[in-house]
């Protein structure tokens, strides 16, 4: 493959933000390449609505990564010579609109505005940020533990403390690494385990909920077996738990109720981990008769060539490296250029026959989602699988039913009991989820009721694909399910 072909394939794989990135270090790499000054109307790449002469639409208008000279209609023109064969370079677009402008879209940033700046944001938005559950841990130390030997352990220990609450790592390897006494390191471990949040430093799930229980000064001999034995209280193996506590049958419900009433992850309301919002790459639109495909132009890159200075440089350098250097890089920034413009026709044309076939999801939700494989869409737009996996990778399309990663449409297909047709596995996945939610406590669905049920739909299931199934969307069993349920209604 030559270098222009890598770049191409390697943009058309990255998402708007890696892409952004990634355009970035060109930009600072080429002298020629620089953003065009921000207008009113941005240029953008549209076709006509759908519902036209025809029905179909072609990419028209300027696109969005142009050189000076292509704007003015100079500059180069489609040779053949990049790899591209003329159906990839300028795909035709049927059966749904395209456009690249989202300005109307609804989704909006901090402030409720379109912009994601700090502009028109409170002065309480902009207060400082909450306190850390380690700065929380060692404002207490500070005051509960003098300065020497067990601050320094102490120091240590709250270092190996995660946003949970729990402590990660071994004390053995703690007083391995500050050449302390064991005892010593022992004991500042129970005094950091006394600080708030109750149950912060424990070591697992059963020293967490035992500590909180000191602290509430329930945790009694019962209490104590009890809390050994939290696999028999997953399983609601009540019978069992009876037995080994020693406690009348009556006692088990109120024991299992104070433990779920504790906090499994003290640390949790501390400096929670800033949660990246998902910006679409794509956007979906609904519109009469159809639907309308998007690029997020807000996360695109749009770049232009500078032929004047190119001009300008190459009239006054002599020195044939120089030359070189120049012609290269001058001829990087319209290779850029068009991979860009490529990966924008190629994401698109791909949406567009994800959307062709998937128009009954969108329209009526999961249940109606479609089997469908990369082969598929690859067959349907005439390019190679590995090009429309490549389009499909890192992305995100939002759609009126929520945002998705692009390779949710695809799905692998269930026969049907008739034979003809077939079912998406996700939709059966979530078919599954639906019948479970609406089980009644006194009827708790087996796997083997479930693929009678599913088969009475038309799905034809193997019991052991029901229960992957189930298991994947972290489902107990049946038996599980019914016990819990018993304890819900005792």
């Amino acid at each position: 493959m030559t270098p222009q072909l890598q770049q191409a394939i390697k943009l058309l794989q990255l998402g708007n933000l890696e892409l952004a990135a990634y355009v970035e270090q060109e930009l600072e790499q080429n002298p020629f390449l620089e953003k065009p000054e921000e207008t009113a109307d941005p240029p953008s790449q549209t076709a006509p609505a759908a519902g036209g002469d025809d029905g179909s639409g072609t990419l028209s208008g300027t696109p969005d990564f142009v050189t000076e000279a292509q704007a003015s209609g100079e500059g180069w023109s489609a040779s053949g010579e990049d790899g591209w064969s003329e159906a990839e370079r300028n795909p035709p677009l049927q059966g749904v609109a395209v456009e690249t402008v989202n300005d109307s879209f609804g989704y909006v940033g901090r402030g409720g505005s379109m912009a994601f700046d700090d502009e028109g944001e409170s002065l309480e938005n902009r207060s400082s940020s909450p306190k850390t559950l380690k700065e929380h841990l060692v404002e207490q130390m500070l005051l509960d533990l003098p300065a020497g030997p067990e601050r320094l352990i102490a120091h240590h220990l709250i270092d190996l403390v995660d946003d949970a609450g729990y402590l990660r790592g071994e004390i053995d390897d703690v007083v391995a690494q500050l050449g302390c006494d064991r005892d010593l390191a022992l004991k500042v471990l129970a005094r950091l385990q006394r600080f708030d949040p109750p149950g912060v430093c424990a070591r697992s799930l059963q020293e967490c909920l035992a500590l909180q229980l000191r602290e509430l000064d329930r945790l009694d001999p019962a209490m104590e077996i009890l809390l050994d034995h939290l696999d028999a209280l997953a399983k609601a193996d009540f019978a069992q738990l009876h037995k080994i506590c020693g406690v009348m049958p009556d006692d088990i419900p109120d024991m299992i109720a104070e433990i779920k009433a504790l906090n499994p992850k003290p640390g949790q309301g501390f400096a929670e981990l800033p949660i990246d919002s998902v910006l679409p790459d794509i956007f979906i639109l609904p519109m009469p008769g159809g639907w309308r495909v998007e690029l997020n132009t807000a996360t695109l890159p749009r770049l232009i060539i500078n032929n004047d200075y190119h001009a300008e440089v190459r009239k006054d350098v002599a020195d044939a490296r120089a030359k070189e250097y120049i012609n290269e890089r001058y001829q990087s920034a319209n290779w850029l250029i068009k991979a860009l413009d490529q990966r924008a026709r190629t994401v698109l044309k791909v949406t567009e026959a994800v959307v062709e076939r998937q128009s009954d999801f969108l329209t009526y939700g999961v249940s109606h989602l479609k089997p469908l494989v990369l082969r598929d869409i690859a067959a349907a737009i005439d390019m190679h699988e590995s090009t429309v996996s490549r389009a499909t990778a890192d992305k995100f399309v939002a759609t009126p039913r929520g945002i998705y990663p692009f390779k949710y449409f695809f799905s692998n297909a269930l026969s049907s009991v008739d034979g003809e047709g077939g079912h998406a596995a996700e939709a059966i996945r979530q078919e599954i989820k639906k019948l479970i939610e609406d089980e009644q406590p006194d009827r708790v669905l087996s796997d083997d009721q479930i693929v009678n049920q599913l088969r009475g739909k038309g799905v034809s299931i193997a019991r052991r694909t029901v229960a992957k199934y189930r298991e994947s969307l972290s489902i107990p069993s049946s038996v599980q399910r019914r016990r819990g349920k018993s304890l819900k209604l005792a």
